[in-house]
């Protein structure tokens, strides 16, 4: 994509919740957040596979690729679609994360290319600060 068609179009935005975690009251908090800030959201629903939510990414053609997850299994899931997303040659593409992330988990999905990771009580107005610089450097 070129720089300017990149300044023209709006941020697209996929929340995803993969996984088994049934709880989507935040990722639909943020998703709304992201839409009311101009930025067009896709929301893929509850208990997606890493492979469903990259298709999508892929489908979509997202800059930014959320997920929220609640369940623990963030050490799992989330390098399955950061290395999916690879395979695909999706490098460009954002990944951030949401949810219960314990301290030490979060270094290490950071030194696996995601950008941020959010815990519970993070504002709205700093996930959108955040995707808007990350998104428009790509």
């Amino acid at each position: 994509m070129t720089e300017s068609a990149n300044a023209t179009r709006p941020i697209r935005v996929l929340v995803g919740k993969p996984g088994l975690d049934g709880h989507d009251r935040g990722a639909k908090v943020v998703a709304r957040a992201l839409r009311d800030a101009g930025m067009e959201v896709i929301y893929t629903g509850l208990h997606q596979t890493p492979e469903e939510i990259v298709e999508a990414a892929l489908q979509e053609d997202v800059d930014v690729v959320g997920l929220s997850i609640l369940s623990g299994a963030h050490n799992t899931l989330v390098p399955r679609v950061i290395e999916l997303l690879h395979a695909q040659g999706l490098d460009d593409v954002h990944v951030m994360v949401g949810g219960i992330i314990p301290e030490e988990d979060a270094e290490e999905l950071r030194k696996l290319g995601v950008v941020a990771v959010f815990g519970p009580g993070t504002e709205t107005e700093e996930i959108v600060r955040f995707t808007r610089s990350c998104a428009r450097e790509a």
